[in-house]
């Protein structure tokens, strides 16, 4: 089964590689290697690594490094367990960001300890199926792609093996973003200086686990095991969780995203596979990058923001009161029941003038 897709696509990149001009390819190859260097080390979601809002110096060649882990995960708690696959450990795989202009060199791995072949597909790159006709990868394999980013904005990455293969490894875990800002840094719609002091990257998942007979979540030895079963779940069109960063309440608890009044958030969320309606529950998007371009000026003040399936989208808020506040996906079933619920803990001093509890609960005076 595998055979024949790596052929696939293995003839897709030999026919790309042969379509490029030879003399154009060896000149653009010596301005690059000419470029500087940063080598980044990967954080795993909410976090993000240390990056410029706006870049000083000229284009570079950015470094990453990402190993796939094929692995069980426990992702409610009842203990379901989930057969995942990740990049870097994570779901969903580490947020990277670059500046305009600068080039992407992602260095993909693929143990040998893991069963299936594995790629990469940016939605921020242009060419070779974004990349994944380019980086297939066997087990024990690895491989570097080098892309330029020359359109700004939050784009999704995944696992792009081909065919039917694609929608399992995706709903299995395999998506991430990359962020692309503007070398000058975010704008609003008057061109004015936008900056936030801290940046959450929120993943959700839709995840589809088999049941048995008696309805209860089933589990297997590996993820070959799982493949019929589950594939025939994802048929269905019906998750049996709707989860952020990789289980139910992964985001809650000690585990909340943690700000103080006064401060400016950044939160980026990406759904790789499903249409998701991000909502800040006693908050606002102050300004939504809804389709995730910063080339397109922010909406301002929403609600709750659309974010389409294979996209990512960005909203920056300010906190103006402390308290917990909960982030949901507001289709409020998938929130409640199936686990799209992260929460904010924001510290500082209350302000009566925004909310006020004027009078206590107590019994209905009787007239």
């Amino acid at each position: 089964m595998f055979t024949r897709r790596q052929a696939l696509l293995g003839a897709a990149a030999t026919a790309m590689l042969a379509a490029m001009p030879p003399l154009a390819a060896a000149a653009n190859e010596t301005e690059i290697a000419a470029l500087p260097r940063e080598k980044v080390a990967l954080v795993a979601p909410p976090y993000v690594h240390a990056h410029e809002q706006v870049a000083t110096g000229g284009p570079k060649v950015v470094e990453f490094t990402m190993p796939i882990v094929e692995k069980t995960v426990v992702i409610d708690d009842e203990g379901t367990e989930f057969q995942a696959m990740t990049f870097d450990g994570s779901m969903p795989g580490p947020m990277m960001v670059v500046h305009e202009g600068d080039y992407v060199e992602m260095t993909l791995m693929n143990p040998e300890t893991n069963p299936l072949p594995h790629n990469i597909d940016f939605h921020a790159a242009t060419g070779a199926l974004g990349g994944g006709a380019l980086t297939l990868i066997n087990p024990g394999e690895q491989v570097t792609l080098r892309f330029k980013a020359t359109r700004t904005g939050t784009f999704v990455y995944h696992c792009a093996p081909e065919g039917a293969m694609i929608p399992w490894h995706v709903v299995s875990g395999m998506s991430g973003t990359i962020m692309v800002l503007p070398r000058d840094g975010l704008k609003n719609e008057k061109g004015e200086t936008l900056t936030y002091d801290k940046v959450f990257y929120v993943g959700e998942n839709d995840l589809y686990v088999p049941r048995d007979e008696e309805g209860n979540f089933k589990t297997y030895e590996s993820h070959g095991d799982s493949y019929a079963d589950t594939v025939e779940v994802m048929r269905g069109l019906i998750p049996t969780h709707v989860v952020f960063n990789g289980a139910k309440g992964a985001l809650t608890g000690d585990n909340a995203m943690k700000a103080k009044v006064g401060e400016t958030v950044l939160i980026v969320h990406s759904q790789a596979n499903r249409d998701t309606r991000p909502h800040l529950i006693g908050g606002h998007g102050d300004y939504v990058w809804e389709q995730g371009k910063f080339a397109n000026p922010p909406a301002k003040d929403l609600e709750t923001w659309f974010i389409r399936g294979g996209s990512a989208g960005a909203a920056l808020y300010t906190f103006l009161q402390p308290g917990i506040y909960a982030y949901v996906n507001h289709n409020l079933i998938e929130a409640v029941e199936l686990g799209a619920t992260a929460h904010f803990v924001v510290e500082g001093e209350w302000d009566d003038d925004l909310m006020k509890q004027v009078a206590a609960p107590g019994p209905i005076p009787m007239n």
